[in-house]
């Protein structure tokens, strides 16, 4: 465990420069004596650990020290060859890094280490694309996530909802949610949500901008899709489905799987009858027509004439 802690100090040094003591135990949860005997043993070993004084002092390595040191275990070495990142991290332009890091990792892996990082390749790929669909052409992305990882200022022709629109916004990071690439972006002190294959134009400024020290990209994500799922539907239908009716709607999204995970036992004649969240009347009779026969619309009474509507358009073209 103290092995573990002096590696992870040096890494740390390295990586965020000079630290207190304070923080330093506060990071690694120890009493400050601890850091201080911690620190004694690490420069005992011969790492160019020095102390600063004073009010902004602290502890820090000699400029331009890079530990060879990764203490990576056998799992996490191992995770890195993980197959199916390639395809995103292509699509952002870092296909050759990516290959390049995982060649010098294997190369710097013993023997039988090396072994069990190739089976991890060769038996495990995680495919972010759902069933029938293509990864999103997103010729844009490379530049947008260098411009996230820059800092720079971005300048959008977007198509939104309400036709083009043009936003000078401060990109802050990119979210990739099955097969779909979003960007999280800053404009006025507000966080909005850009899908990427939206961005008609766009143009890297030369303006650099104050990432927000707060912002927790993965945090803010799972609140706004929360928020957005629960935004999303506005209105409520009553339905009849057969044992076939209710296994379909569970492929209609997670709302109506959630619903007919949670259905009453089937009548005598085999029907179940619930209730389910909808989007809109139009978007509704779309999906329940999906269902024919095996579903029966009770309520509202506007979905139900949506979808006689539709029935007998239907009817229309076979008649």
């Amino acid at each position: 465990m103290r092995a573990s802690r002096l590696l992870s100090i040096l890494m740390l040094l390295q990586s965020r420069g000079r630290m207190t003591a304070e923080a330093l135990a506060e990071e690694f949860e120890v009493s400050i004596r601890t850091i201080y005997r911690d620190i004694d043993e690490l420069a005992a070993t011969g790492a160019p650990v020095y102390a600063e004084r004073g009010r902004s002092g602290g502890f820090q390595l000699l400029d331009g020290y890079r530990t060879r040191l990764t203490g990576l275990t056998d799992a996490e070495a191992e995770t890195l060859f993980l197959g199916g990142v390639a395809g995103p991290a292509a699509q952002m332009g870092l296909s050759q890094a990516l290959a390049t890091t995982q060649l010098k990792l294997l190369a710097a892996l013993p023997p039988e280490r090396q072994a069990a990082a190739e089976r991890i390749a060769a038996r495990f790929h995680l495919d972010p694309v759902g069933w029938y669909r293509d990864a999103e052409e997103a010729a844009r992305l490379p530049a947008i996530a260098q411009a996230v990882w820059n800092s720079r200022v971005l300048e959008l022709d977007y198509e939104s909802w309400k036709g083009r629109v043009s936003r000078r916004v401060e990109p802050l990071g990119l979210i990739l949610k099955a097969g779909v690439w979003y960007l999280a972006a800053q404009v006025a002190r507000t966080v909005r949500t850009y899908r990427v294959s939206n961005i008609l134009d766009l143009q890297v400024g030369e303006a650099l901008f104050e990432r927000p020290t707060d912002f927790d990209l993965a945090a803010w994500w799972d609140e706004a899709s929360r928020r957005f799922e629960s935004e999303l539907y506005t209105g409520e239908a009553e339905l009849k489905v057969t044992a076939r009716g209710l296994k379909r709607l569970r492929h209609l999204g997670a709302a109506l799987a959630r619903a007919a995970d949670t259905a009453p036992e089937p009548d005598a004649e085999g029907w179940v009858r619930l209730n389910v969240p909808i989007e809109s009347i139009e978007h509704a009779a779309g999906e329940f027509f999906r269902l024919g026969p095996d579903a029966q619309v009770l309520g509202p009474p506007a979905l139900r004439d949506a979808l006689a509507e539709r029935a007998r358009a239907m009817v229309a073209l076979y008649v």
